[in-house]
């Protein structure tokens, strides 16, 4: 356990760390500043990655998209739709058959199960985050959760 901190962070800087799937991509977090960056993985700056190792404690690597935890919600999701045709085309695209399409095709046609399922995939990322800050001793001024 480090010393905990509290600061700033631009929430939807964060959320976006924690959802973004380029793997081409390293998040970090200054825990001084609250400052949420990027680079690439492949980034040839030696000074950079000195200064991120010497200061380990300050540059946190942010977690990346998490697509087991991605999967589990999407099935559970599924689980509870009642409208047994719509069950069956989103269980068929889970698991890839075609022609039935992309889930958020699907449920473009379906507004209100579509905003169900991103406000269950916020309510998973914010969690998600709400425990690694406090894995790592940082409370924010603001919390937006």
């Amino acid at each position: 356990m480090g010393v905990m901190r509290d600061v700033e962070i631009v929430w939807d800087d964060l959320l976006d760390a924690f959802e973004n799937p380029d793997g081409e991509l390293i998040y970090f977090l200054d825990r001084d500043t609250g400052e949420v960056f990027f680079v690439p993985v492949d980034y040839e700056d030696d000074a950079f990655w000195e200064e991120m190792e010497e200061d380990e404690e300050r540059f946190l690597p942010i977690p990346g998209y998490d697509y087991d935890q991605e999967r589990h919600l999407l099935n559970e999701f599924i689980k509870g739709i009642h409208n047994a045709s719509l069950k069956d085309l989103l269980e068929r695209a889970f698991i890839g058959k075609r022609p039935y399409g992309r889930m958020d095709e699907i449920l473009s046609f379906y507004p209100e199960e579509m905003e169900r399922l991103l406000a269950l995939k916020e309510e998973l990322t914010t969690e998600r985050i709400k425990q690694w800050l406090e894995e790592h001793d940082i409370f924010p001024f603001h919390e937006p959760f």
